[in-house]
């Protein structure tokens, strides 16, 4: 069996550069390199853009159960390295924030890893490019099986998009997928269009009045 454009399917996975892995969904490779990692092959839609773009076309004609290796260029996969990304700043930002900075040291900046190229007085030469720009890299990959259950894939955008999960109904006359939790509320607002996109299906709130219900009994 095929695989096709927008089927969703449980992927495992290693991201591999210079023969090193730097991401997988093995959850024993994954605590190697992370003891706190909780890595497990994930669920995608495919050609929804839940991957790497090279990566994400290649599934398309892959057969479940098959192993698989694809070798992307850097435009295919991180992109190329952008000379404009590569910024100069004062080191009393850093010691502001009680960092002291490092040739060689990766730490997060503005919410980007950023890599710290040099120290020079009172100057920090940092790139802000994507650790892995300008890099090839290779996925060994296999398709596990296809998701066809509607309840399964909803809870696969939740963990892509949401990072967590919350309750919810289905009303397929309408196509109306429906949140029982108000916490839902700006996640939804945010994600709306894209489950929309992949689905097909509309998404809502709706949190039950604990007085009307008391009111009801």
């Amino acid at each position: 069996m095929k695989i096709k454009k927008n089927e969703f399917v449980e992927l495992e996975f290693d991201g591999k550069t210079n023969g090193e892995i730097f991401d997988t969904t093995n959850s024993e490779r994954a605590k190697k390199m992370n003891p706190n990692s909780n890595s497990k092959p994930i669920i995608i839609c495919v050609g929804k853009g839940m991957l790497l773009k090279g990566f994400d076309e290649s599934l398309e004609e892959k057969e479940i159960g098959k192993k698989y290796s694809i070798q992307l260029k850097a435009e295919q996969a991180f992109g190329k390295r952008n000379s404009s990304l590569i910024k100069t700043i004062p080191l009393k930002i850093f010691k502001e924030k009680d960092i002291q900075p490092s040739r060689g040291m990766i730490l997060q900046l503005d919410y980007n890893l950023v890599k710290v190229l040099s120290v020079s007085g009172g100057r920090v030469i940092v790139d802000f490019n994507n650790l892995l720009a300008g890099k090839e890299v290779t996925y060994d990959f296999i398709i596990k099986r296809k998701v066809v259950e509607i309840q399964e894939k909803i809870n696969s955008l939740q963990d892509f998009f949401f990072k967590k999960r919350f309750k919810f109904e289905i009303n397929n006359k309408d196509k109306k997928i429906i949140f029982l939790e108000k916490a839902a509320t700006p996640f939804i607002r945010i994600f709306e269009k894209k489950f929309k996109e992949i689905l097909d299906y509309i998404l809502e709130v709706r949190v039950e009045n604990k007085k009307d219900s008391k009111d009801s009994n």
